[in-house]
């Protein structure tokens, strides 16, 4: 498996990471193009996703929330930019917790044969917010998510 490679220079508002999955890329498009497969690995373990909104088109809008133990709850939501493909998927990304703080994401998932190169870029409105998401454990729920995506592929691959 490989390890999440996640860069954030300073006074930088960007956040660039990098990790190989272990499938196609045409798999793992689907991964993110399909909102049933999407909530089986997008976030950590810890959560159960509910997909209220997935339109996978320019302009389309999307919304999911997160679901602990005790029942709270954590909305996210965003729009796509541009026709989504595996050379770019562009979306804004906010979390509703903390309402009015956008981000911009963007993945490309480069073809490696039968591996995937998954690279993102996140832009943020200031340095603040930037860190703000870092800190929060930004790292760790990708780390678990691209784990949790990995799975999923090799399931995927085992049935077809």
């Amino acid at each position: 498996m490989t390890e999440l490679k996640v860069s954030a220079e300073p006074e930088s508002l960007d956040v660039r990471t990098e990790r190989e999955i272990d499938a196609p890329r045409d798999l793992v498009f689907r991964a993110y193009k399909e909102p049933e497969l999407l909530a089986q690995w997008l976030g950590p373990r810890r959560y159960q996703m509910e997909i209220d909104t997935y339109d996978f088109r320019d302009g389309g809008r999307w919304r999911y929330i997160h679901k602990d133990d005790q029942g709270n709850t954590f909305g996210f939501h965003g729009v796509f930019h541009g026709d989504p493909s595996p050379d770019g998927m562009v979306q804004t990304f906010e979390f509703e917790g903390y309402p009015g703080h956008v981000s911009l994401d963007t993945a490309v998932l480069e073809d490696r044969g039968d591996k995937t190169l998954i690279r993102t870029v996140t832009v943020f409105q200031s340095v603040e917010d930037r860190d703000g998401m870092v800190s929060s454990g930004m790292a760790d729920g990708m780390r678990e998510a691209y784990e949790r995506l990995e799975e999923l592929a090799a399931k995927l691959l085992a049935n077809s």
